[in-house]
């Protein structure tokens, strides 16, 4: 199998890519390095199976150079943060939806006829059905991260059905773990290294969310997308997460813990009833059901401890 990763120098795409690698694939990486760092991919990158392409995906020619030869299409290159959609939402439209439109083009253009796609919690919005479940509705995303995932997926849905594709959408909740050079627990490090003696945490600190550790993300999108290919799948919809939620602050009291501190927490108070930014989901669980039942659960199986692992990793990196 020849795959091809988009954003494939990235946190989550660069563990993908080591795993695709190992298990013998031929492997693809797309990558305009915005976000990603070549030093990610350094475990394969003498690899003879490895080819690796900088390059934007919003220009069309790049995503077709990139899909033409190979059997699969993993898809994860986006702008990763959700708070810039409040003050950028044209940057969100253009490395998130027309990227995936470029993607998507080009696969018809070939036909290739397999994607995975890196899609979020976002999708859901403020749920009021809470665990989540992936037939929950109407979807109302908040941000317009949110809006950029949800519209990716309704494109998806639209090309695999008109034109007889496997496309499966996994709806994540946080991801953390080694390689993250963004969100709350990178946040909290930088801050406690700047003032030890102080963290701000944005909000009103009850803010209770669901983390995965980015292995088990990697597992759920390898082994259920085969899944999805042998059931003869047109499109699915995976929830990946824990069980679980834990609230910003208790992380705050994990980071702080780890690196020996016990700084004073400054709560922001935050905007909309105690989110963090506009747009901020403030409670967040996922409904896993389905992707158990398939055959995946997560090994690192509660948020607290997929978080208490990112933060050693994130302070002890390895060598």
């Amino acid at each position: 199998m020849r795959a091809l990763v988009t954003g494939g120098a990235g946190f989550i795409g660069s563990y993908l890519v080591e795993r695709l690698v190992n298990e013998g694939y031929d492997v693809v990486v797309v990558d305009n390095l915005s976000s990603g760092r070549l030093e990610f991919l350094s475990e394969v990158s003498d690899s003879p199976r490895l080819r690796l392409i900088k390059g934007d995906l919003a220009d069309p020619s790049v995503a077709l150079e990139a899909v033409k030869g190979v059997d699969m299409v993993y898809h994860l290159a986006a702008n990763p943060e959700v708070r810039i959609g409040s003050q950028s939402p044209e940057n969100i439209y253009r490395q998130n939806v027309l990227v995936t439109y470029n993607v998507l083009e080009a696969m018809r253009a070939t036909s290739v006829r397999v994607l995975a796609f890196a899609s979020s919690s976002t999708v859901y919005g403020d749920a009021k059905v809470v665990p989540t479940p992936e037939d929950y509705g109407p979807l109302e995303p908040i941000s317009v991260y949110g809006g950029s995932k949800l519209a990716s997926e309704g494109l998806m849905s639209g090309y695999a059905h008109t034109f007889d594709w496997t496309a499966v959408s996994f709806r994540l909740a946080n991801v953390v773990g080694p390689r993250s050079t963004h969100g709350v627990i990178h946040d909290f490090v930088e801050k406690l290294k700047h003032n030890p003696s102080e963290l701000e945490v944005l909000g009103d600190g009850t803010q209770s969310k669901s983390y995965v550790h980015v292995q088990d993300v990697v597992d759920a999108f390898v082994f259920l997308t085969q899944r999805a290919l042998e059931r003869g799948s047109r499109f699915e919809v995976f929830n990946i997460g824990t069980e679980d939620r834990i609230s910003v602050l208790d992380i705050a009291n994990i980071v702080s813990e780890a690196m020996g501190l016990s700084p004073r927490i400054r709560l922001t108070g935050g905007v909309d009833g105690g989110r963090g930014w506009k747009g901020d989901v403030k409670y967040m669980q996922l409904d896993i059901r389905k992707a158990k039942s398939w055959g995946w659960r997560p090994k690192v199986n509660s948020s607290r401890r997929a978080i208490e692992l990112a933060v050693r990793d994130l302070l002890e990196p390895k060598a």
